[in-house]
């Protein structure tokens, strides 16, 4: 009879127990006059003796504006070297930063900043023709008749303070560098002092998960979780004191926040961000002038890379190891990465946000067919099984849902005990809602989603928060969402749409519905006008025969 599909990351290494700030102390001390941090787009780089100045400069400022330990912090910018400062000064001072997604907009933000209460904001001015201070503005008018730091907002009631990027004034909000004067003796001691009470199972990031059921969940994350996930990735890729990771995947996410920043702080390493956004030449010239021995990103930012015109001009030999994750890597695609771009040690892993988020991740020397049939083996100090529909673990090699226990599961959804008790039983198991299996040597295999998640370019999408939007539409009185394929994401969207009797909408109409209130990748690239959907005799709608006919629609249009 074959083993129960129940497998513990067995390991020699200890988990740390530090908090994320004793930890960059002690990183800071340690590594003083390597490079920290190279934001190349800004042309501006830090030593980690440098950081620490500055990171505690703004640690001190954070708690002269009044912040206190637990309080919500939201960080709402894409990557630069300010986000990273506030990632490490927000941990030292014991305030949960609040990652914003750079791609949301007005009802986004309202909802995040309202769900979690956060008291203060770190925002960039605008990104990517979305103008940040004027959204603001249309949330909290009051910001422009309000001193600095005492903001009283109708819509925003938590909010109070709000801190921009880059120098211009901004009429009830305070600079960013402004902030970074240096701190007196006293808050210095006190900030060393509130360091040694904080513990490391203290909450300290919150990141936004999509659900099937609606609204986005905020993932409640503590030190422990991530100051740990990203150590043992690291010691995954095999990071050491000096190696410079290239980072182009987005901060906010845990990606870059977690497997990069904290990858990198916990063994030494520079973290390098190529660009403010994924582009594929900036990541390129940053790899070969900075001598990057590391490189993350998901499958279509590799891909994009290895297709650039200009890609045999850039010298990459200096890069080693990395890590692919966010969707499955095509075989052709790890022959390139490795042949091509010298990623001899480039690593597939697997998680969620709910788990820190790695929990799969091959080895350094895992056959190339690990690499793309697999997510590898579960990591050091985790557990998981694989359940059928009752909960009873399968057998090795048997499809059933995923679930994962250990030291990187999140403390819980925030303000959601009901959402929490459904993702974590009683036995502390996350149920993670994909299908998977895992073969006799211990390896696991994601082989379908239970939920109806679609990954576009390693963004994960929630066809039923992007139906509730569409359904505020006036003329749309039904509407189903589902992932189909697509060559150059994976997955795209498309939307299926019942209008009101008597009423019209063109494409047109419903993209300019979604534009500027969600984020530009939850659009769906399809769109159609149906009289009814496939369904049951239950009632129930059979998405599957949706994606069925959009495949032969699709299929015939390229023909």
């Amino acid at each position: 009879m074959s083993a129960p599909s129940h497998v513990r990351g067995a390991t020699a290494t200890p988990r740390l127990a530090q908090t994320i700030g004793q930890r960059f102390d002690e990183a800071c001390a340690r590594h003083a006059a390597r490079e920290a941090i190279v934001s190349a787009h800004q042309r501006r780089r830090l030593r980690y003796a440098e950081l620490r100045e500055t990171v505690d400069a703004l640690a001190c400022a954070l708690l002269r504006l009044g912040l206190q330990p637990g309080d919500r912090v939201a960080l709402w910018s894409p990557n630069n070297l300010e986000w990273a400062i506030t990632q490490f000064a927000t941990a030292k001072a014991g305030l949960v930063l609040v990652t914003i997604n750079p791609a949301y907009r007005l009802g986004e933000l309202e909802y995040a900043l309202n769900k979690v209460g956060c008291q203060a904001l770190v925002t960039a001015p605008s990104f990517k023709g979305g103008d940040y201070l004027a959204m603001l503005a249309a949330l909290a008018p009051e910001l422009a008749h309000c001193a600095p730091g005492a903001l009283q907002s109708a819509r925003l009631p938590a909010l109070r303070t709000v801190i921009r990027l880059g120098p211009e004034p901004t009429p009830g909000t305070l600079n960013f560098e402004a902030l970074l004067t240096a701190p007196s003796a006293a808050e210095r001691a006190a900030l060393q002092t509130l360091g040694e009470r904080l513990q490391a199972q203290d909450p300290i990031n919150i990141q936004f998960t999509s659900g099937t059921t609606g609204s986005p969940k905020g993932a409640t994350l503590s030190h422990h979780n991530i100051l740990n996930n990203g150590y043992f990735t690291g010691e995954g890729i095999g990071l050491v004191p000096g190696d410079r990771v290239c980072i182009p995947v987005p901060l906010y996410h845990c990606f870059g926040m977690v497997m990069g920043n904290l990858g990198a702080l916990t063994h030494g390493a520079t973290m390098v961000y190529p660009s403010d956004a994924f582009d594929p030449l900036a990541t390129l010239r940053c790899v070969a002038a900075e001598r990057c021995t590391a490189l993350y990103g998901v499958p279509t930012m590799f891909i994009a890379q290895l297709e650039h015109p200009s890609f045999a001009e850039h010298d990459l030999g200096t890069l080693r190891t990395g890590i692919m994750a966010g969707s499955p890597c095509p075989v052709a695609v790890m022959q390139a990465v490795i042949e091509r771009m010298h990623l001899r040690g480039i690593t597939i892993a697997y998680g969620m946000t709910e788990t820190s988020p790695v929990s799969f991740q091959t080895a350094l020397d895992d056959p190339i067919d690990c690499r793309v049939a697999t997510v590898g083996r579960v990591h050091p100090h985790c557990e998981v099984k694989i359940v059928d529909a009752d909960g009873r673990t399968v057998p090795r090699g048997v499809t059933g849902e995923l679930c994962t226990r250990g030291y990187s599961v999140m403390l819980g959804y925030w303000g959601d005990d009901a959402k929490t008790r459904d993702a974590i039983d009683a036995d502390g198991w996350m149920h993670t809602g994909d299908l998977a299996s895992i073969d006799d040597d211990g390896y696991g295999r994601i082989t379908g989603r239970i939920k109806d998640m679609v990954i576009r370019g390693g963004e994960n999408l929630y066809p039923r928060e992007i139906e509730e939007f569409l359904h505020r539409h006036p003329a749309v009185a039904d509407v189903q969402v589902v992932g189909v394929p697509d060559a150059r994401y994976g997955e795209e969207l498309c939307a299926w749409i019942i209008l009101r009797p008597g009423m019209t909408a063109s494409e047109a109409d419903i993209r300019a519905h979604c534009r500027g209130q969600i984020s530009h990748h939850k659009i769906p690239r399809h769109l159609r006008f149906v009289e009814a959907f496939p369904m049951t005799v239950t009632g129930k709608v059979q998405k599957y025969l949706i994606r069925e006919a959009m495949l032969k629609e699709l299929s015939a249009a390229q023909a």
